[in-house]
């Protein structure tokens, strides 16, 4: 792949996302310049447009441009691993619930709560988390903390299996010791792309 094209997609890998106007001015580049390489990288269905921020002038929003959700890695084989797994166990109840609480303390592995402050917990957790493929983060709140799941790893069949987010929920109920709740599925955060937030239960 050609060097700029390829430097805009890892920028965009670290940064989640980024404008025209950005990239130019990280890369020393114009901006005429660099929207060639972001049409070309859009054309080819490795990035795609997520939100528009204004100028401050009369001139159109600029676009801001994140990984497409294709180009982006998932945690698929990780997650049929768990649910094969989770199968073959004949001792575990057949309800669904029970199903995908197993599921999720296959994913959560060896990283599963292990006691000491929340904060603690919460790092733990958000490092097992970006181990599959969250890009997660964790925020201090007044109704207490939040986990930012900055990226679906699941995104290519969540519509058809919205039951993965229970998964998610009891995935971070097993790393944290506590319940948690979704406040937000897939929805623009404040750089525009699409994330989930899952509140501690009080």
């Amino acid at each position: 792949m050609q060097k700029t094209r390829q430097r805009i997609l890892d920028t965009l890998e670290q940064q989640h996302s980024a404008s025209a106007h950005d990239l130019a001015s990280a890369f020393g580049m114009t901006t005429a310049n660099l929207r060639h390489h972001l049409a070309i990288l859009e054309t080819e269905g490795e990035i795609e447009v997520v939100a528009e921020r204004p100028t401050g002038g009369r001139g159109r929003p600029e676009q801001v441009y994140a990984l497409s959700q294709t180009a982006q890695e998932d945690n698929l084989a990780g997650l049929a691993s768990s649910l094969l797994a989770v199968l073959t166990e004949s001792q575990i109840a057949k309800r669904p619930e029970t199903r995908l609480r197993h599921a999720a303390k296959w994913l959560a592995g060896e990283a599963g709560e292990s006691g000491g402050p929340a904060s603690a917990r919460l790092v733990s957790a958000t490092r097992r988390l970006n181990q599959l493929g969250y890009r997660a983060g964790w925020e201090a709140r007044p109704g207490g903390p939040q986990i930012v799941l900055g990226h679906c790893p699941y995104a290519a069949i969540i519509e058809d299996h919205p039951e993965l987010c229970q998964i998610d929920a009891e995935l971070l109920a097993d790393l944290l010791g506590q319940p948690v709740e979704q406040i937000a599925k897939l929805e623009p955060g404040a750089e525009g792309t699409p994330q989930c937030i899952f509140q501690f239960r009080t």
